[in-house]
């Protein structure tokens, strides 16, 4: 995959992620995260709910379904995901995205 971020992201700590294949760095704030992802195409997130969740497509092409509304994000399109909103993705290509979670514990570093 491409380099996409900056080399100071690259540097940040990785994410305990668990799907294969995988980059994610973590910008730990005191209240929510942010994580910085590359996924590889065909890389299937199965159905799961979590914390409030906005993200926005850096590139690549994303299908996700949020609440059984199904639509693919492209680069600079955005994502809303409420709290316990069930939701389930596909990377239809290699995908780069960025996620804030309201919550800090979300993912724990490596």
């Amino acid at each position: 995959m491409e380099k996409i971020y900056s080399d100071f992201i690259d540097k940040m700590p990785e994410a305990d992620i668990p799907f294969e294949g995988v980059y994610s760095r973590l910008l730990q704030g005191e209240k929510h995260q942010a994580l910085f992802f590359k996924l590889p195409k065909g890389t299937v997130v199965p159905p799961h709910s979590h914390c409030a969740q906005w993200g926005i497509v850096v590139s690549g092409q994303l299908k996700l379904t949020i609440e059984g509304v199904t639509k693919v994000y492209g680069p600079g399109e955005v994502y809303v995901i409420d709290k316990d909103g069930v939701h389930e993705a596909l990377c239809l290509t290699d995908v780069a995205a960025i996620d804030f979670f309201d919550d800090p514990a979300r993912y724990k570093s490596k």
